[in-house]
C-alpha cells in the first residue's frame, strides 16, 4: 500500500532508522531533522500560500495527525512529529507528508 493510499493509526510506534530512510525515500523533499520530517512549499502569492495551509488543515483533521507550520508571504514550513510516540517519528507522518506533497501538486506546485 502506497503512502497516499494509508490512513494514520491512534498510537502509531516509532519508527526505527532504517525505516525512517526507507520512508525519507518516498518523499524525498522532506528531510529529517530532530525528530522531526519537514519541507518548505513555494507558492506565486499569499493566497495560494494560504489556499495550501487550508487544504493541509482539512487533510490533518480527516487523519488526526497535525503539522506544525510556518507560514510566511509566499512559503509555507510544514512539520511532523508523533507526539504520542514520544517526538519521535511515526508512519503517520509520513502519510501525511505524502498527502500533503499531493495536495501542492494538485494546486500546482512542482
Amino acid at each position: 500500500m502506497s503512502l497516499l493510499d494509508a490512513h494514520c493509526i491512534h498510537g502509531a510506534p516509532a519508527l526505527d532508522p532504517a525505516t525512517i530512510l526507507t520512508r525519507l525515500a518516498e518523499v524525498p523533499a522532506w528531510q529529517a531533522v530532530d525528530g522531526t520530517i519537514a519541507r518548505d512549499y513555494a507558492f506565486p502569492d499569499y493566497r495560494a500560500t494560504i489556499a495550501f495551509v487550508n487544504a493541509v488543515a482539512t487533510m490533518a483533521e480527516a487523519e488526526n495527525h497535525h503539522p506544525d507550520m510556518t507560514v510566511r508571504y509566499r512559503h509555507c514550513t510544514v512539520a511532523y512529529t508523533t507526539h504520542s510516540a514520544g517526538g519521535a517519528l511515526s508512519e503517520n507522518d509520513f502519510i501525511c507528508a505524502a498527502k500533503a506533497d499531493a495536495l501542492y501538486v494538485q494546486q500546482g506546485g512542482a
